[in-house]
Parts: structure tokens; C-alpha cells; sequence
């Protein structure tokens, strides 16, 4: 076993613990951002000028009107900027903006005294515009060929040969939908200025040392010059990754210029309206299979909806390219990524950061292309399963493909399949309007940021002389549990109890030059770095004992917060080992570092190991569907997942509940819709509110939910053998989609094949169930009137 992946005697990692903020969370006494504006003093508010317009020059901003309303102090614009005008790291985002490229796109700011009169102030400023056209849809884009950013190609094998070879050839189409990311605490940044001219900026932001470089490069400083800090985010599931930014300059730019302190925070429909979402994709594709199921070849395109900048897109398609084998073996592949420039919101990331629309475009595939085949579903995804000495199409060698079908194994055997299917068999026969069916999907998920500089990170730790420890590291937290992992990865390494650990919150003085918490790689890459600083003051504290105990260092434990030689009874407190210490004038301070070894990355030839592991898991998900109105219930599901061995199991157990949710939220019920009419909203969000945009709740978690963990599943390399739990529970919901549309399907013939929307709303369902009822596409490739192949699903036969 590895010595990052060994785990000592009695840690404190793999014990069941609550989050470590649960109490505060749940009682309303934690802080975050904005709660923090009530310990400062003369607080200014800021407020965003939005045009409501998806496109056009300005021609003419006049901010007297502004300044004229009691209470404003003044209106930031763009000749305000002492540095760079642009709050993104492609330069492709001016911070104020001489072009409206969205419908409520801010182009200037105003503080006042109050949060009334800053509002007051933004409604009088006046903006005159030259419109001009706008491009509101994945299909006007690519109609348009309004693209922007690289085009990767990801290409395996000889396509042409894998096509020829396949008996069976099916083409179709499928686009679906964004996702907001409706975070419980929107955007918020809070900026002074100190006594030494310094800059300090409290902001929700999920990359602290980003959000420095963009104030600083704002305000024309150095990042020296600029301290950020996060104490804790409530929620960011990869929008608070690049998107905090601005709003953190536009509160440090306005705290520059008046000398107060100054406030931002969204409502909720200015975040909605400002902010960025999931990326909606448009795939059009081509798959061949040979007599038995098996793929032979892939040939695809896949669209993202970038919006009007790039921001994480060309990462986000990277991904998307790079998941869409999921599970599944495809030696011959051709996949093109392409992002379409649009006049909405910049799309950014998003828990799962393009992996989960990859994913949804094979399982797509599988889930359409398994009654044209004569195959169940679960026996069409088995046969294509990833097997040893198996490699990605981007020429990974897939590590542990046997733990693929063990999960699968293992969630059926927990979920009864069998039983249940000769029991769904029979309650269908019996029930001409209501159906039911069960799905099961199967996840391959990479760890690691697809850009390898990015795999590192730093920690700080501090101990004092009673024995206290104070920890220091460059991830976030925003509710998924990190700290809570890091405090026990420490005391596990420390070898004493956790209530001796402190964390302090997030920021860019202490641990400098941070990746973004995001990709599922915090525990990873923090842990590694904590335990690496934690290893140093063991090891200088060993030698101490030693000598204290008159035994060598390498014969000495610290178990417990006792230090204990082999073989005797000699010992020492950790209290009193760390005071002696100090007299001894040991350094009880240690800065930790890690980078991950291993990863190599081609963006051009799109060809490497960018993963340092693939996270593994399987879902079973039963559904029962109305077929007068589409509606559904999730009856029961069953999820199977690898976390390695888990550094916090009860945290770990959440995440994958909260993914699962939060996946089947995207799939069934997240439906944002914009106006793509002529008129004069043209471009506006229509969902702006939890009202109009329906988000997943209590009523729709399944009635049975059971989680297990992958047990026997450590991951070599890893800290303490434990695996991200992030994103790749949110995949799981795939099983969802594919249970409505098995279900849908019941209500038709045997064999056909069923297309079904995404969000797979009871809306969708219902459509989805109608033309199930009138025939669908039949296993011969054929429309129920017989007159010929289906475009979207086509089935070609060779010889």
C-alpha cells in the first residue's frame, strides 16, 4: 500500500461524524458573506444598472439622474477602472461593458447608503442602445454557425472501418436542457479598504485566488496588494467557480474609490438573471453495433451552449468529450466538441462539469438503440462494459474495470432485480393506464482538473504550545463536508483526538496561488497537502519522543494523543511532547504541498491521462407513470458507489443522496426557458423564480432510498485511500430518465423505440407515452405506418 493511501492505527478518518458546521447551519448562528456586513461600519451598497435588451451597443449612459437620488454616493462605470475593464480570465468579459451582449446584462453600478437608494439610483440611470440581432437558441447558432472558442476533435480507431463492420447503424438527434444552479446564498462580496491601503474582500467565491487575481488586475495591484477570503459559501455547486469575480471587483473597485466598505449581494432574480448555468447541449450522432450488441463505432458532435462568453466552456466540452464512453467500450470514435456563441448568460460550471452531458448522450443512445436491437437495456449495457486492458478513446488505461460490473452485481442483488421485474411484469398486465419499470445505469467518472497545472495545492499548519492545532488550506467550503474532512485527516496524521483540530476560514494570505474547489478533487488535493504539513511536525515531534523516551524516533507512536514506544510502556502526553517541544526550539509550524503525479494531457491531440482515478457506481431506480397525464412517482431507489475507502462515510452517504437529487432535478423537473420570440423581451429568462422554475423537494425523493458504499475499495495513491464523492453521484439519476422512458414504452408495443425530452417533465412523459401508444419506432427500424426509416432513429442493416 502506498504511504499517502496507508492509513495508521485508530484514525480518525473513516469514523462517521457530522459535518463539522451542522450545529451552526441548522440553528442560523453560521456566517457567510453577507451576514458579515453587520460588523462593519458605513457600508455602501451596490446595485446593478441592468439593460434589458439581449443585444446592442450603448450609445448614451447618463448617470446624473442617478446621482440626484437621495442617498446615492456614487455610479462606477467603466471609466472608473484604474486597471483592466474585464472580469474574466479570457479577457472576453468587460466588467462594464460598452455592448449588451445578454438580456440583463449590468453595465454599471450604483452605491448608495442604503439598499433602496441604490436601487432607486440604477432605476434612473439612462441607457440609450443601438440594437441589434440576437441569438437566443442552440438552434439559431448552429443555423447561424455562431461559434466561438477551440473545436476539439476526440478520435480513436478507424470510424469508417468500425461502421462498415457493424450489422446494425442508427443515427439521431438530441438536445437538452441548462440547469441554474439555485444555490441557497447568492452571488455576495464585501470589499474595505485596511489603514495600509490594502485590499480585503470577503467573497462567497468556490476560487479565492482567481477572485485576487481578477481585483487585482482590476484595480491595476498586485496580488500582495489583495486579500480574499471565503469563510464559507451556502451552496456553489460550480457557479461561485468563475462567476464571484466581478462582483467581487465591482465591491473592491467601489471600496477603492470611496474609501467604505462596500456591499454586493444578488437577490434572487438578479442572480438568476445575471449568473450562469449548466451548459445546455445539442448531440447529433452516429452508432454502430455488430450482431450481438456490441458498439463498434461512434461518431458524434456535440454543441454546447456557451453563451456570450467563453468563461469554462472550452473546459466544460473537454469533459463532455471525455465522459461520453461512460461506462462503455467504443474502440472506434469520432467526437467533435464545438460551443455556440449565444446572447444569454455565460454558462459556466456545473457539478459534474460537462461529464454529465456526455454521459446523458450515450445512455441516450443505449436507452434508444436496445429495443431496435432486441435487447433489454440492462443486457444491451452489460455486453459494452469496460474490460481490463481496456483504454478511454483518449488513450487512458481504465484502472479497476472490474469494479464496474461489481457494483452493478451488487446493486441488483441489494435491489432484488429479478423479483421485482416478474412483479412489475405483472402489476403492468394488470394496469392498462398506470405503468411502472426499473432502470439501471452505471457511472465512469475522472478525477482530476483536465488541465494538470491545477493539480496542486498547499496547506498551513500551526500548533501551539498547549497543544492546540490550527489548520490552514486552499479549498472551500460550501456545504459538502471538506472541512470536516480535513480536520480529521489531520488528526488522524497528528495522531490526536479531533476537538484538539481548528480550521481556520479560507484565504489567499495564508495559502497562496489555490486551484478552484471544484472537479471533485478538494479532498484529494487538500487532504494530501494537510497531511504532508501534518507529516513534517510528526516527524519533528517523533524525534523529540524519542529522545524523551530514550528510544529511536522510528520505534514511536503517537496514538491517541499519547506517544508510546514499541514494545514498552514507556510515554508521553502530546501536550506535554509539544510543549517540550518548544523549549527545545523545534519549529511547530509546517507549510504542506501536493501535486498530483501521473496525469499527462494533449488539448490538441485530445489524447492522455488526465484522470488520476475513475469514481465508480451504479443506480436502480423504479418509477410508476400515469398515462392520462404523464405524471410519475420514483417508487424506489438503490445506489451502489465507490468512494474508496471513505475518509467520512455519513458525509460521503449526503453527498451521494444530494447528487442523486440533484441529478434527477436536472433530468425530470429543471425546466429553464428564455423567450425566443421577435418581441421586445426577446432574450429574457422566464423562469426567474422558484415559482416558474420548479426545483426538486421533498415530494419528489423517492419513497425508498438506499445508499451503500463500495466496500474493499481503497484507492491506491489517494489520501488514506478514500475517492471524491462530489460529482459523480449527480450521473446516477441517468437511471431515472431511463426508467420513465422504459416505463413509457410499456404503454405501446413490444419493441420500440422511445424518445423522450430532457427534462423528462410529466409534460414530456406524456408526449413520450402518446407516441408509445401509436406505435414509436418498431424493432424494424420502421414507423407504424410502414412507410420507411425514421431519421432520428434510423436503423440500416448490412449484410
Amino acid at each position: 500500500m502506498s504511504h499517502l493511501s496507508e492509513r495508521p492505527e485508530k484514525p480518525v478518518v473513516g469514523v462517521s461524524m457530522p459535518h463539522e458546521s451542522a450545529n451552526l447551519h441548522v440553528t442560523g448562528a453560521a456566517l457567510y458573506t453577507d451576514d458579515l456586513v453587520h460588523r462593519a461600519k458605513d457600508v455602501l451598497h451596490a446595485y446593478p444598472v441592468q439593460v434589458m435588451k439581449a443585444h446592442g451597443r450603448i450609445t448614451a449612459l447618463r448617470t446624473e439622474p442617478a446621482l440626484a437620488v437621495p442617498g446615492v454616493v456614487r455610479v462606477l462605470t467603466g471609466a472608473d477602472v484604474p486597471g483592466v475593464n474585464d472580469a474574466g480570465m479570457k479577457h472576453d468579459e468587460p466588467l462594464f461593458p460598452d455592448e449588451v451582449m445578454f438580456h440583463g446584462h449590468a453595465v454599471a453600478w450604483v452605491l448608495a447608503d442604503t439598499l433602496e437608494a441604490a436601487r432607486l439610483g440604477a432605476a434612473a440611470v439612462e441607457v440609450e442602445l443601438d440594437e441589434k440581432p440576437s441569438v437566443i437558441t442552440l438552434r439559431e447558432a448552429i443555423a447561424a454557425e455562431s461559434f466561438h472558442g477551440a473545436r476539439p476533435v476526440m478520435l480513436t480507431g478507424d470510424v469508417d472501418a468500425g461502421f462498415e463492420d457493424s450489422a446494425h447503424v442508427f443515427t439521431g438527434e438530441f438536445q437538452f436542457s441548462d440547469q441554474e444552479h439555485f444555490y441557497l446564498e447568492t452571488h455576495a462580496a464585501l470589499a474595505h479598504v485596511d489603514e495600509g491601503g490594502q485590499m480585503f474582500v470577503q467573497s462567497s467565491t468556490q476560487h479565492p485566488s482567481e477572485t485576487q487575481e481578477i481585483v487585482a488586475h482590476v484595480l491595476g495591484l498586485h496580488s500582495h496588494e489583495v486579500t480574499v477570503q471565503c469563510l464559507r459559501m451556502g451552496g456553489g455547486f460550480g457557479g461561485k467557480e468563475m462567476q464571484p469575480h466581478g462582483f467581487a471587483a465591482v465591491a473592491a473597485l467601489g471600496a477603492r474609490l470611496t474609501g467604505r466598505p462596500v456591499r454586493v449581494r444578488l437577490n434572487r432574480t438578479q442572480d438568476l438573471t445575471m449568473s450562469g448555468k449548466r451548459h445546455g447541449f445539442h448531440a447529433s450522432w452516429k452508432i454502430g453495433f455488430d450482431a450481438e450488441g456490441r458498439i463498434q463505432a461512434l461518431d458524434a458532435t456535440l454543441t454546447a451552449d456557451g453563451g456570450w462568453s467563453l468563461d469554462l466552456s472550452e473546459p466544460v466540452v473537454a469533459r463532455a468529450l471525455c465522459h461520453i464512453d461512460n461506462t462503455y467500450w467504443i474502440p472506434n470514435a469520432r467526437v467533435t466538441g464545438r460551443i455556440a456563441k449565444t446572447n444569454k448568460v455565460s454558462n459556466t460550471a456545473f457539478r459534474g462539469f460537462g461529464g454529465p452531458q456526455g454521459m446523458l448522450v450515450i445512455e441516450d443512445i443505449m436507452g434508444r438503440c436496445a429495443p431496435l436491437l432486441g435487447l433489454d437495456p440492462m443486457e444491451l449495457r452489460e455486453r459494452n462494459f469496460y474490460r481490463q486492458g481496456h483504454s478511454t478513446p483518449y488513450g487512458q488505461p481504465v484502472a479497476h474495470p472490474e469494479r464496474i460490473p461489481v457494483v452493478w452485481q451488487q446493486v441488483q442483488d441489494d435491489a432484488g432485480i429479478a423479483d421485482r421485474k416478474r412483479g412489475i411484469a405483472a402489476f403492468n398486465a394488470a394496469h392498462p393506464h398506470t405503468k411502472r419499470a426499473l432502470a439501471i445505469t452505471g457511472i465512469k467518472f475522472g478525477i482530476s482538473f483536465n488541465l494538470t497545472a491545477f493539480n496542486q495545492a498547499g496547506a498551513l499548519v500551526l500548533i501551539y504550545k498547549d497543544g492546540s492545532v490550527l489548520i490552514n488550506h486552499g479549498g472551500t467550503e460550501m456545504g459538502q463536508g471538506l472541512h470536516t474532512k480535513m480536520l480529521q485527516v489531520a488528526a488522524t496524521t497528528l495522531g490526536i483526538a479531533l476537538h484538539k483540530v481548528r480550521l481556520a476560514p479560507t484565504r489567499t494570505d495564508k495559502v497562496p496561488n489555490t486551484s478552484a474547489t471544484a472537479a471533485s478533487a478538494g479532498a484529494d488535493l487538500n487532504g494530501a497537502a494537510v497531511k504532508n504539513a501534518c507529516e513534517q511536525l510528526r516527524g519533528r515531534l517523533l524525534q523529540v519522543a524519542g529522545t524523551q523516551l530514550g528510544a529511536n524516533a522510528a520505534d514511536v507512536r503517537i496514538v491517541e494523543g499519547v506517544a508510546r514506544v514499541l514494545g514498552n510502556d514507556k510515554t508521553l502526553a502530546w501536550d506535554d511532547l509539544v510543549r517540550t517541544a518548544y523549549f527545545q526550539r523545534v519549529q511547530l509550524s509546517a507549510a504542506g504541498f501536493y501535486r498530483t503525479e501521473g496525469l499527462h494531457w494533449d488539448a490538441k491531440t485530445f489524447q492522455g491521462s488526465p484522470f488520476k482515478y475513475f469514481s465508480y457506481g451504479a443506480a436502480a431506480t423504479e418509477v410508476e407513470v400515469d398515462g392520462f397525464t404523464g405524471a410519475y412517482r420514483i417508487r424506489r431507489v438503490d445506489i451502489v458507489h465507490d468512494v474508496g475507502d471513505s475518509l467520512s462515510p455519513m458525509i460521503d452517504i449526503g453527498q451521494v443522496e444530494g447528487g442523486f437529487v440533484q441529478g434527477a432535478g436536472w433530468l425530470t423537473l429543471e425546466d429553464l426557458r428564455w423567450d425566443a420570440g421577435d418581441g421586445p423581451n426577446r432574450g429574457r429568462l422566464l423562469t426567474q423564480a422558484a415559482s416558474t422554475y420548479k426545483l426538486p423537494s421533498f415530494s419528489e425523493m423517492p419513497e425508498q432510498f438506499n445508499v451503500r458504499l463500495l466496500e474493499n475499495a481503497t484507492e491506491e495513491g489517494a489520501v488514506y485511500g478514500s475517492k471524491a464523492v462530489g460529482e459523480p453521484p449527480l450521473m446516477l439519476a441517468l437511471s431515472v430518465r431511463e426508467a420513465l422512458r422504459q416505463a413509457a414504452g410499456e404503454f405501446g408495443p413490444s419493441g420500440i423505440s422511445v424518445e423522450l425530452a430532457s427534462p423528462a417533465t410529466p409534460e414530456a412523459v406524456y408526449w413520450a407515452v402518446e407516441a408509445a401508444r401509436m406505435g414509436g419506432v418498431r424493432h424494424d427500424g420502421r414507423d407504424p405506418d410502414g412507410s420507411g426509416v425514421r431519421s432520428d432513429a434510423s436503423a440500416v442493416s448490412h449484410a
